[in-house]
């Protein structure tokens, strides 16, 4: 065969776990059938006897390995001149071998030999750049990255991605192999200039593939059966709950004393809660302000005065005994929401607006955190003057309506313009317009599913409909799909009792 002959592929190989219930020849030869009848090209097996058994049953090329475990060389794959005059003889194309620098029983130029000498090609199964400048230096016609990340420290979890990158820069021929496990890493293996790509385990080994779902099940099991003491800390309030998936087992409320400052909140919720200890695995919080690497920070000083970069999690974990996560309380919502409320389990925004305005970002599963989703703070929309939540939120509506001569707070203002009081529903109109203006902002920014709205004012009467109705005019393509609320005020709690079990 030719080089070119493997280009565009996928290679499926078919290695039973040893000694496992699927070694045996009639399997492997039935793994090989399956895998060209699905589209795969090529085979890699190991054993000159499955290598026979295989070329008995297909026509397509193979790639034969044989491994040994020697007590004087770490080279395990087709380390002997003798395996590969086994593996030609047994119906190989090509045949592989381990190319890394380490000793080893022969050489790679009498690998390459014995290969050439039966007119076959050669694989050099590489574990970094150098390997591979070797190897095609010795003549190899294709250079694999098939021991990277095996020759030195633990194993990684993803395939090695810019070793493929980086070994196209010197042949065309690069075959990408090892820890290829979804159909987004081959692809991605393919997009890095690999001309063929090898697929295993996933495919044909029915023990590790059983083990990585197992592992995930079990995990999600013990998440969704244990329970997270979920805190959220507010400027007036703090609530805790027992949480399970979204069953709030117990809550207790404690007014956040703001003087007291973040040890004394702490304590204060620890001692509340005392009677749930042996009850929880973990501890969620969610907290107004900014959490950075478990470090809590004040953006409004007014909400709450926290110290700079306040040990947030290391002090909730050493208090509580039990491992701790904290996330900002919008985030922490925006995360409820898309999991278990109105966000549908799609990309989504949150906007929380209130007292002032809050957000959070939910992107291809994953929460956005640090400062992202502070929409409230943004400050283009008032050319600079103000953060928006200034020129939106509750407190500005009180304002207004009290320089309009009308001293109430925004419920009372929602009220009076479902009474049709013409001032109150312009002051309702001109926040609406704003908070549309920023929905089109997010929307072109983010392209979310949805913007999930809540908050006392995000959810009161006729306020989202104020919203949409400043955006009736824009495109299908280019308008955001608002949708309201559905979890309240337990969103954040929900989500950070959420977040807290997939950080444990």
């Amino acid at each position: 065969m030719r080089k070119e002959d493997l280009n565009l592929s996928l290679i499926v190989s078919c290695q039973p776990v040893p000694d496992g219930a699927m070694d045996g020849a009639i399997f492997v030869s039935g793994f090989a059938r399956s895998a060209l009848a699905a589209g795969a090209r090529a085979l890699r097996i190991e054993s000159s006897t499955y290598v026979a058994a295989v070329r008995a049953a297909v026509d397509a090329p193979i790639i034969g390995i044989v491994k040994r475990d020697l007590d004087d060389s770490p080279v395990r794959i087709t380390p002997f001149v003798v395996d590969v005059e086994a593996l030609a003889d047994a119906g190989a194309d090509i045949i592989a071998f381990d190319a890394t620098d380490r000793p080893r029983p022969a050489t790679i130029e009498a690998l390459l030999a014995a290969i050439k000498a039966r007119g076959l090609l050669s694989m050099a199964d590489c574990s970094c750049l150098d390997d591979a400048r070797r190897a095609l230096a010795a003549g190899v016609d294709f250079v694999g990255t098939t021991m990277s990340g095996y020759v030195s420290g633990p194993e990684p979890v993803d395939p090695d991605i810019a070793l493929i990158a980086a070994m196209r820069q010197l042949t065309p021929y690069v075959i990408a192999e090892g820890r290829i496990r979804t159909p987004e890493q081959a692809a991605e293996a393919v997009c890095a200039g690999a001309c063929a790509v090898v697929v295993g385990s996933a495919i044909t080994r029915t023990e590790h593939v059983t083990s990585w779902f197992h592992d995930a099940v079990s995990a999600a099991f013990s998440q969704r059966e244990a329970a997270t003491l979920a805190i959220d800390i507010g400027g007036t309030k703090t609530l805790a709950a027992l949480v399970r998936g979204t069953q709030i087992l117990a809550e207790a409320t404690i007014l956040t004393s703001r003087e007291a400052g973040p040890d004394a909140w702490l304590a204060a919720m620890a001692e509340q809660t005392s009677s749930w200890k042996g009850q929880y695995e973990q501890v969620g919080i969610a907290a107004t302000g900014l959490i950075r690497e478990g470090c809590w920070s004040a953006l409004n000083p007014a909400t709450l005065a926290i110290p700079d970069d306040y040990p947030l999690v290391a002090q909730a974990s050493k208090l509580f005994g039990k491992p701790a996560f904290a996330v900002n309380d919008a985030q922490a919502a925006a995360w409820g929401e898309y999991r278990f409320g109105a966000g549908n389990n799609e990309d989504t925004v949150f906007l929380t607006i209130s007292t002032g305005i809050g957000g959070g970002v939910v992107v291809n599963g994953r929460p956005l955190l640090g400062l992202a989703g502070h929409f409230g703070l943004l400050r283009a929309p008032t050319d600079g003057q103000s953060p928006l939540e200034d020129v939106v939120s509750g407190r500005w509506m009180a304002a207004k309506a009290t320089a309009s001569g009308h001293p109430i707070e925004a419920p009372e203002i929602f009220e009076q313009a479902r009474r049709g009081e013409t001032w109150a529903q312009a002051i309702i109109a001109r926040s609406a317009a704003r908070v549309a203006l920023l929905c089109r902002d997010i929307q072109m920014m983010f392209a979310p599913k949805r913007i999930v709205m809540g908050g006392g004012i995000g959810l009161a009467p006729g306020y989202l409909e104020a919203v949409r109705a400043q955006l009736t005019e824009l495109p299908h393509h280019l308008a955001p799909h608002l949708v309201a609320a559905s979890l309240g005020p337990r969103a954040g709690i929900i989500g950070a009792s959420d977040l807290a079990g997939r950080h444990r």
